[in-house]
């Protein structure tokens, strides 16, 4: 948003750093400053602040990188995180944000060559872990200042806080690579920390009629239970959902700023879908006597945040969605503090029924308006506060909760921009044919980041978002999702999970842990080509003998063999279905 900067003085990274490589290390050095830096050893990794030093001889290598994003020890060493790319995708608060788009490791590891022949294996699969982190998707940035932190919070924080180091002004929930940065916070490497922010920011300039305005969303997701979409559900006895999202939209409008926030999560309880090659797996409600405090624990942390709570349910109220709707409503309904509010959005807006969203809104109307937004005007002086959120979820809280987001932050834009005069009274945002396509647009593409990081595929329902129906195009799409994500559920988020795991520090590397393939008798990865041979190889044979079939009875028997065999091999790959799938090597569910 472009926004001038705050006037009070504001703590700076270091944009651009030297990366020179010797034999024995690696030195980073602020092209700013040439005396600020830090070495890394190549042998076991440790650090150590130049201090001005600057006799090291001539370095074999000389490279530019944008950012250092943190450490992680593995068993031979240590690994450097770097950002080797950048773009700039405009502002926050007058600050430029960028956007990741290449990373790289850098290995410090010269010490495995004394590492044990099950050592090595297991040093081998967490490298494969790391190139999957190289390639994680929507982290953004900025050298100037925290975007971690909403408006509304940042407004009510007292004045010098942007004096501090922007770790130290960020929210912990928010940044992706908290865990990583640790060494570089304990050598009191300032200058060179860079937290990221996994989610999505865009924006957009709307000619309205009378004055432009400027329109803003930034999603944040949490990082307390990261991970993939079938192998993070639910939450864990701490009360951290799974696929947490806090999105804002904001709007500037002559000098006056507000925002309106909204989150998203999965439901709050204990609960598991493991993948068995079924298209969809059954969802199983975990029986724990520490439900009803995970529940608590959740709501409490909200309200505290958040204030008011509503809750907006959209699962289905039949099958395994509507027996984990049920029980969520038991337990949320023992809290008086919370709203509960049930919207079956297939059975309400199917059939491209999408205008049926109102029926919705009508249920939460008063308290929808009762919350608020966040209003400041030209001078920063608070004029309105954000009394409370509303929460929505569906099973994997994109597609549907995307598209119930997207109206409802249309309906308080409307109310700001009506307060602010940049429309009437009897205006709304719709009426102005290419701001609304692009307002849309943004919400679609904000649901498609946010499907890409927790599913891997963009997200489905997006032409409801953007037409107010289902078009054939949409469905096509949304089919090809389908299978991209029955694909990726089933072979690859067990690999995708653990890298997460190891990044976000749930799992930690050191020579007293069991190795990752200690507890995985069954090897899935080897399991599944061989299942695939012998389904593909009897279907052939079996269809080349059946047609041949009326030649002589020996043919037709091959034929019957054949098939029986092929039969026999699908029951057992079926039956095992659970044990073919990618599982994770690292970490239990919860």
């Amino acid at each position: 948003m472009e926004i001038e900067p705050n006037s009070i003085d504001h703590f700076k990274l270091y944009s651009q750093l030297e990366l020179q490589e010797f034999a024995d290390k690696f030195v980073f050095r602020s092209t700013e400053s040439s005396t600020e830096g830090f070495s890394v050893s190549r042998y076991d990794g440790n650090i150590e602040k130049l201090n001005g030093d600057m006799s090291f001889g001539k370095p074999s290598k000389v490279s530019t990188i944008y950012g250092v994003a943190g450490t992680i020890r593995l068993l031979a060493g240590s690994h450097i995180l770097l950002i080797t790319s950048r773009k700039e995708v405009g502002n926050y608060l007058g600050f430029p944000i960028f956007r990741v788009m290449s990373m790289k490791f850098l290995s410090c590891n010269e010490a495995s060559r004394h590492l044990t022949r099950q050592e090595k294996r297991d040093e081998t699969y967490f490298m494969n872990l790391l190139t999957i982190v190289e390639s994680t998707p929507g982290l953004y940035y900025s050298y100037e200042t925290d975007i971690t932190v909403n408006l509304q919070r940042r407004c009510n924080l007292a004045k010098g806080w942007m004096s501090k180091p922007v770790w130290k002004q960020a929210d912990p929930r928010f940044v992706w690579n908290k865990n990583l940065l640790e060494e570089l916070i304990e050598n009191k490497l300032d200058g060179f920390i860079v937290p990221l922010l996994q989610g999505n920011i865009l924006k957009f300039l709307s000619l309205l009629p009378y004055s432009p305005a400027t329109i803003a969303l930034i999603s944040r997701r949490c990082t307390r239970r990261l991970g993939t979409r079938m192998w993070r559900r639910g939450a864990n006895l701490e009360g951290d959902a799974a696929n947490f999202i806090e999105t804002e939209q904001l709007l500037e409008f002559e000098g006056f700023r507000s925002s309106f926030l909204q989150i998203r999560g999965s439901i709050p309880l204990l609960w598991e879908q493991i993948v068995d090659l079924s298209y969809k797996p059954r969802l199983n409600i975990i029986d724990h006597e520490e439900t009803p405090k995970v529940v608590e624990r959740h709501f409490h942390d909200l309200l505290q945040r958040y204030g008011h709570v509503i809750a907006v349910d959209l699962t289905n109220k039949q099958g395994d969605e509507g027996l984990l709707s049920a029980a969520y409503a038991a337990e949320i309904q023992k809290l008086s503090s919370v709203r509960y509010v049930s919207f079956d959005f297939h059975h309400c807006c199917g059939g491209s029924n999408f205008d049926n969203i109102q029926l919705l809104y009508d249920q939460i109307a008063e308290d929808f308006e009762k919350n608020g937004y966040f209003l400041i005007d030209t001078e920063e002086k608070i004029i309105l506060e954000q009394r409370g959120v509303i929460r929505s979820n569906c099973i994997d809280c994109l597609d549907r909760t995307n598209v119930t987001q997207s109206y409802l932050a249309r309906r308080s834009l409307d109310s700001q921009l009506q307060r602010l005069g940049a429309l009437s009274s009897n205006e709304c945002i719709s009426m102005f044919t290419e701001d609304f396509e692009i307002f849309k647009t943004m919400w679609v593409e904000q649901g498609d980041e946010i499907s890409l990081e927790y599913s891997g595929t963009h997200a489905l329902k997006r032409d409801l978002v953007r037409y107010g129906k289902q078009t054939m195009t949409g469905l096509i799409k949304d089919g090809m999702s389908a299978i991209s994500r029955y694909f990726l559920n089933n072979f690859q988020d067990g690999i995708r999970q653990d890298a997460a795991d190891l990044i976000s520090g749930r799992y930690s590397v050191n020579r007293d842990s069991p190795s990752p393939f200690q507890n995985n008798g069954f090897d899935s990865l080897s399991y599944l080509p061989v299942a695939s041979a012998l389904l593909i190889g009897g279907l052939t044979v079996t269809t080349i003998t059946i047609n041949q079939a009326g030649r002589n009875t020996n043919t037709i028997l091959s034929s019957a063999l054949c098939a029986g065999v092929i039969a026999g091999v699908m029951a057992l790959v079926k039956s095992n279905g659970r044990q073919i799938c990618s599982r994770p090597r690292l970490c239990g569910l919860l």
